[in-house]
């Protein structure tokens, strides 16, 4: 296969997040100069691509996807440009097998408090996102900051304002595996706050400060420990667990038994997180094996590759999954 030289014209603004240098010098020319089988040179609002057709092709791809999520108004950072050009090029040498779906720019689920706009980020949130729309029970596992609980809670937000259930229950096992509530002071919401603060932090972003008190008030939004669910029933409600990998099995099936006619159930965990006394404890070890044959329950993996956090975050993941494969061992 011979190599071609292709010129490409960028607009002002691919050409700002391609071409320009910040961020002490780093610009999305280096990820492109990163990728194998190609050469590239800048000049004016221009690049000069010297390489086989497909690497050619690959970033001709990430150009195109850039320019139509910064069309839509969206804030692109250094992380996720990286990010995007990752996704843009992982196909190798067959960009055109997932081009129609990866150009469309990701759903918007909401605006926030504060004005900022709350949607997918990687194509597997989204594929997380779809699985919410579309069944009763969503098992979502994945490692910290892939937006588990965040696009959760957003949904919820965007069933409540939509009128599609009357209620959001949000919970979590509290103290690893005992929930021992007694031993700390205070109420009940005074001992739970600390174990719950991610999810006000969340709801706070999404409602503001006054309207989620007045919400929680008025039992609109209920945050219960886990312990506190047995005997209930929810009905028309957007039911959430998260931290689900601290829960056993028995106490998995007392969870999803408490949901309702018209109701919507999401669980949330990291196998990696398991603070239970036994890992092997953990309710999220068994429900694929237990659930995988019930129809309207569907399994999302997000992995490394959804991290929207610090870059860092993700090399701690991987760090981490390398070491406890060369050592033979299960994450505690």
């Amino acid at each position: 296969m011979s190599e071609n030289e292709e010129l490409i014209d960028l607009s002002d603004d691919v050409s700002r997040h391609v071409l320009a240098a910040g961020n002490g010098g780093w610009s999305g020319l280096e990820l492109i100069k990163g990728l194998s089988g190609i050469r590239v040179r800048a000049r004016g609002n221009q690049l000069i691509l010297t390489g086989l057709d497909d690497r050619v092709d690959l970033v001709k791809r990430f150009l195109r996807i850039l320019q139509r999520r910064l069309d839509t108004g969206e804030q692109i950072g250094k992380d996720e440009l990286k990010r995007m050009f990752e996704e843009s090029t992982e196909c190798g040498t067959k960009p055109e097998t997932s081009v129609s779906v990866r150009e469309k720019p990701y759903d918007e689920l909401l605006t926030t408090h504060s004005g900022h706009v709350v949607r997918a980020k990687t194509a597997n949130q989204q594929a997380y996102i779809d699985a919410i729309r579309h069944h009763d029970v969503t098992i979502s596992i994945g490692p910290a900051g892939t937006g588990k609980t965040y696009l959760a809670i957003a949904m919820a937000v965007h069933a409540l304002r939509e009128r599609h259930v009357s209620r959001i229950i949000l919970s979590r096992p509290t103290i690893e595996a005992g929930e021992k509530l007694g031993f700390l002071p205070g109420d009940l919401m005074e001992k739970v706050d600390p174990h719950f603060r991610p999810l006000y932090d969340a709801l706070q972003e999404f409602l503001g400060v006054s309207r989620f008190q007045q919400l929680l008030r008025q039992g609109i939004i209920e945050i219960t420990p886990l312990a506190y669910m047995r005997g209930r029933t929810f009905n028309e409600a957007f039911i959430v667990l998260d931290e689900a990998q601290n829960t056993t099995i028995k106490q998995m099936r007392m969870f999803l038994t408490r949901m309702g006619h018209g109701s919507k159930v999401i669980v949330t965990g990291d196998r990696t997180q398991v603070d239970l006394p036994d890992s092997r404890d953990s309710s999220l070890f068994t429900l694929p094996e237990v659930l995988n044959k019930v129809e309207g329950v569907s399994f999302i993996q997000l992995r490394d590759r959804d991290v929207i956090r610090h870059e860092l975050v993700k090399e701690i993941i991987r760090a981490y999954e390398s070491y406890y494969h060369e050592n033979d061992e299960s994450p505690q």
